[in-house]
């Protein structure tokens, strides 16, 4: 079943706007992307962006956890890491 609502069109500014009826549901500030296909226009929510989390406070949480000296860091190398040394190397040699 397809609901039909009744909108009005007004400037705003240099702009054009139109406002959407509550009913709708959508929520202050939701961006939305608007498409134009011969002459019609379709109107879709925008996909929110992922939530970033703050870590600023999670250094306090965990008092007894200290870095790791870099000589008990272990780690493989990238291949473009190691192409790029031995790259150097041989450089280094025809010098």
């Amino acid at each position: 079943m397809t609901k039909e609502y009744r909108a009005k069109v007004f400037k705003s500014g240099n702009s054009l706007a139109l406002r959407l009826p509550k009913a709708l549901g959508l929520e202050e500030g939701t961006e939305m992307i608007v498409r134009e296909e011969r002459g019609e226009f379709r109107f879709e929510p925008a996909a929110r962006p992922k939530a970033k989390i703050d870590v600023s406070g999670f250094a306090g949480k965990a008092p007894w956890l200290k870095p790791l000296p870099p000589e008990l860091r272990e780690f493989e190398e990238r291949p473009s890491t190691i192409a790029a040394r031995k790259a150097a190397e041989e450089a280094a040699k025809k010098t």
